[in-house]
């Protein structure tokens, strides 16, 4: 969901406006959530000039949580993930190139050089090369086949293996592994999960959540496996695969996922001298380092006054508005993004949201019973909400989020009574 990063001071990047003439010419690396909807905004803006768009991917840009869920399980075409319709897409007139990489970035000639040997120059240039998933350098890990999840190809490739009578074992118990592990089972699969840490999710929710989790995965039938390091991967005797623990056991299976975390593609802008600290260090402007390059999306390291810290936010809502942000920024206009964190999930048709960030330091008050499936837990600072988790209770917690946002204080046994309405509070 996030990555922690030492926090990056604004005033270390000076102001560049771009003009809207339209001899200007706008590049976006990436062409997934985040370049998409920058494309869109600089149209949506009046920019007028040239917008070129390149993504090594082959498809115009999508969104990718369907992509762990109702794509997975057949329920979605992945032409339905598109942002935008053909039609409006085309209309945004741009030139777009698919299936096309980046080799370089040339700062001093202002252009990028790519994989099919063309220069392309820039008066902008917004990154929006998103991230990858993280794969495990332990024994075996190139003798079976491992599954990731992370574009529609790997979907695609994922989803025969989940049906009935065939066999799972999920690598990784954060979000990401657990939509894969639901999906599968109501698919009709077997799935262990197999988590390194104590407890799911472990990194970006409180100990109450993750219990949660847990029993609503071993609910549906999942076993998952706490505490449990992979030492490797091997060939079974029947030509299945096997998940070898650090306890010496194994587990054998016919698929195996590996969700665990994602990688930041900073490489190019590493290699052409920008700042970066576990993705590309950007300010509340989304400018990195270099006053003509800005960034945005899973890649994007930004200060965050919500968590005290600069984060990388691995969310739909971000890699969205921060990919506007860009855009309006490259264009000159005045921009302040700082975004109270936002992210869900869909799991065996619960809905789980979180606002802002929840720690062991705040008081949590409880409004609703996970028994019944409706809940929410606000986390509090004095008599102030700081964040909130909840499940199947999108009226309450849009609620919350705006008693976040007014840092409103509230009276706790009232925010706890579901008889008090929460637009009373």
């Amino acid at each position: 969901m996030t990555a922690e990063r030492p926090q990056v001071e604004a005033a270390a990047w000076p102001h560049a406006g771009t003009s809207t003439d339209p001899a200007s010419t706008i590049v976006i690396v990436g062409a997934g959530q985040a370049g998409g909807w920058a494309a869109q905004t600089l149209r949506s803006e009046g920019f007028a000039g040239r917008v070129v768009l390149i993504g090594d991917e082959v498809h115009p840009p999508h969104e990718r949580p369907p992509l762990s869920k109702a794509v997975l399980s057949g329920a979605a075409d992945p032409e339905s993930t598109r942002l935008m319709k053909p039609e409006a897409f085309d209309a945004l007139a741009v030139q777009w190139r698919p299936g096309v990489q980046v080799h370089r970035i040339d700062r001093a000639a202002k252009q990028v050089l790519l994989s099919d040997g063309a220069a392309q120059p820039y008066d902008k240039l917004i990154l929006c090369t998103g991230g990858r998933a993280r794969r495990l350098a332990v024994p075996g890990a190139d003798q079976v086949p491992l599954h990731t999840l992370r574009t529609i190809e790997d979907a695609q490739a994922l989803a025969p293996a989940l049906r009935p009578g065939r066999s799972v074992v999920v690598v990784g118990g954060g979000w990401i592994g657990l939509e894969v592990a639901a999906t599968a089972r109501q698919q009709g699969a077997e799935v262990v999960v197999v988590e390194t840490q104590s407890r799911l999710c472990e990194r970006t929710v409180p100990a109450e959540v993750s219990a949660y989790l847990l029993a609503l995965h071993r609910a549906q039938g999942v076993r998952v496996l706490l505490g449990a390091g992979v030492r490797g991967f091997a060939r079974a005797a029947d030509s299945r695969s096997e998940v070898l623990l650090a306890d010496r056991s194994a587990l054998a299976c016919d698929s195996i996922v590996l969700g665990v975390g994602l990688v930041p593609n900073d490489e190019l802008a590493r290699a052409a001298g920008l700042a970066c600290e576990g993705g590309v260090l950007v300010d509340a402007q989304c400018r990195t380092s270099d006053p003509h390059i800005l960034a945005a999306g899973d890649v994007a390291v930004a200060p965050n006054p919500w968590a005290g810290r600069s984060l990388r936010l691995e969310s739909w809502q971000n890699a969205q508005e921060q990919g506007m942000a860009a855009a309006r920024s490259a264009l000159g206009q005045a921009v302040d993004y700082q975004p109270l964190p936002w992210f869900w999930s869909d799991q065996y048709g619960m809905n789980l949201q979180i606002y802002g960030m929840p720690t062991p330091a705040h008081r949590v008050v409880q409004r609703g019973d996970p028994a019944i499936g409706s809940f929410v837990l606000f986390y509090l600072a004095g008599d102030v909400v700081q964040a909130a988790v909840g499940a199947n209770a999108a009226r309450d917690l849009r609620f919350a989020r705006r008693l976040i946002e007014q840092r409103k204080p509230v009276d706790a046994e009232r925010l706890a009574d579901l008889n008090t309405p929460m637009a009373k509070l």
